[in-house]
């Protein structure tokens, strides 16, 4: 359960049932290339999952190590990673596969998201209505 002051005058509170996975799914791919990650990297506790602007359609996916977890993350755990969910993220990524693809000229983390509207033409960046 995450929450997050809006105006400093009332508290929001967000509730998921991370049993069923209903904020993201993470895929045994994504799990393992973060097991990799992770692994050559002591210090950091989990990936970081957000949202910025940016791109030709508005937004785009960002994933980084973090070192801490920050009040208000979400946390998903799969097979002994931790996946932390930026709070300004959550709404742009409720019922998202997270997965780890590798072609031959591109590999990357992915994200395959039912609330997108539009993707750009490159697959970087992605709009909601």
């Amino acid at each position: 359960m995450g929450s997050r002051q809006n105006d400093g005058s009332c508290k929001i509170r967000v509730r998921f049932n991370m049993k069923n996975n209903t904020l993201v799914s993470i895929t045994d791919n994504a799990v393992s290339r973060a097991k990799y990650l992770l692994n050559e990297n002591k210090n950091i506790v989990g990936l970081r999952v957000s949202v910025s602007q940016g791109g030709c359609s508005g937004m785009t996916y960002e994933v980084s190590m973090s070192e801490k977890i920050n009040e208000g993350d979400e946390v998903i755990k799969k097979d002994g990673v931790i996946f932390i969910i930026d709070p300004s993220a959550i709404m742009f990524l409720l019922g998202s596969t997270i997965d780890w693809k590798q072609e031959k000229f591109k590999q990357g983390f992915t994200f395959q998201n039912p609330n997108e509207t539009a993707r750009c033409g490159c697959g970087e960046s992605f709009s909601t209505s």
